[in-house]
Parts: C-alpha cells; sequence; structure tokens
C-alpha cells in the first residue's frame, strides 16, 4: 500500500495471534491488539550496542507527550505516522 501523505510503500507483516495480514504502523496489530513479532523479518540480529547509534540523526515523535523516536516514518513508540514541522 501507498502512503498518501509521503507517497512510500506501507511495509504489510502477518500477526502471529490472529493471522492477519496487517499495515507495519506501529508495534501492535490493529486487528487484535497483539505485539507484532518483527523479529524474523529483518533476517539478521542487530547487535544492542550503544555504540551505533548516532543520536544527531534521530528524529523525535512530532507528538509533543511521546517519547519514541521516528524510525521508516513512524514512531517507535506510540506508532504515529512522522509528520514534519512547518516552517
Amino acid at each position: 500500500m501507498i502512503c498518501e501523505k509521503c507517497n512510500q510503500e506501507i511495509e504489510t507483516i502477518v500477526c502471529n495471534s490472529c493471522n492477519e495480514t496487517v499495515l507495519k504502523l506501529g508495534p501492535f496489530c490493529y486487528v487484535c491488539g497483539k505485539i507484532l513479532d518483527t523479529s524474523e523479518e529483518d533476517g539478521e540480529n542487530k547487535p544492542d550496542t550503544e555504540e551505533e547509534i548516532d543520536f544527531s540523526k534521530r528524529i523525535l515523535c512530532s507528538d509533543g507527550t511521546c517519547i519514541g523516536v521516528v524510525e521508516n516514518g513512524v514512531c517507535k513508540v506510540c506508532g504515529k505516522p512522522y509528520v514534519p514541522e512547518s516552517s
């Protein structure tokens, strides 16, 4: 599916709990509410080292009350799509 705001492809994932194919918009399935298991889709293990994180390039969630970081256009905590600040 193509995002109408950014014209990028939105990934889909199959929920392990309800077996529905859902858009990967956040950490939870929007059909059953269970946590989506995304560990198998990458095919590689990402090391949990602090050395690889570049804090100067992170994008904070555009929701003023969320403390999450945006990755792939979506907040990793609340699942809200990134909305750039208007000048």
